[in-house]
């Protein structure tokens, strides 16, 4: 545990990608378990009344998107290590955002922790950005914007089925 741990870790670090984790579809059905709870239990902290639905849209959509370019790029045995490292480095900034939300005290102006969660975000675009890199075998620039689109898909999806 404490390795896949280590892996994941240096995948946030871009220091490895999703091929360094081990293939096979039970890892991948645990962290998304994994990740799942962890969005419903960050949703709630967050008093979204909706947040169990919001979590799974999301993950949903980022799980089509990512097979659909995979299987596009005729590289669909790479799905099971790039949902794996999706995953479990979201879980882990999941488990970042609790923490960060938990500093928040309501009300009050908190610059510092605005800039901490600011840099959290783009932290985590750029570790999707790395594990799409490594997994269709892009240029950094074109991970970068196929997170950002995988992003900007799932805010409007979001948006649209959750907004009153």
């Amino acid at each position: 545990m404490s390795r896949l741990f280590l892996r994941l870790l240096d995948i946030m670090r871009l220091r490895s990608g999703p091929q360094d984790l081990p293939a096979g579809w039970g890892l991948t059905i645990v962290l998304t378990l994994a990740y799942l709870a962890e969005g419903f239990i960050a949703d709630q902290v967050l008093n979204e009344s909706d947040s169990a639905p919001r979590s799974l849209v999301a993950i949903t959509i980022q799980y089509l998107a990512t097979s659909a370019l995979l299987t596009f790029r005729d590289m669909g045995s790479r799905l099971p290590q790039t949902l794996s490292a999706l995953a479990g480095t979201g879980a882990i900034f999941g488990a970042l955002s609790i923490v960060l939300v938990m500093q928040a005290t309501p009300g009050a102006t908190q610059p510092a922790l605005a800039l901490v969660w600011f840099g959290a975000f783009l932290w985590s675009l750029a570790v999707d950005a790395h594990i799409y890199r490594r997994a269709l075998s892009f240029t950094m620039s074109l991970g970068v914007l196929v997170a950002v689109l995988i992003f900007a898909l799932n805010f409007i999806v979001i948006e649209t089925v959750f907004s009153p």
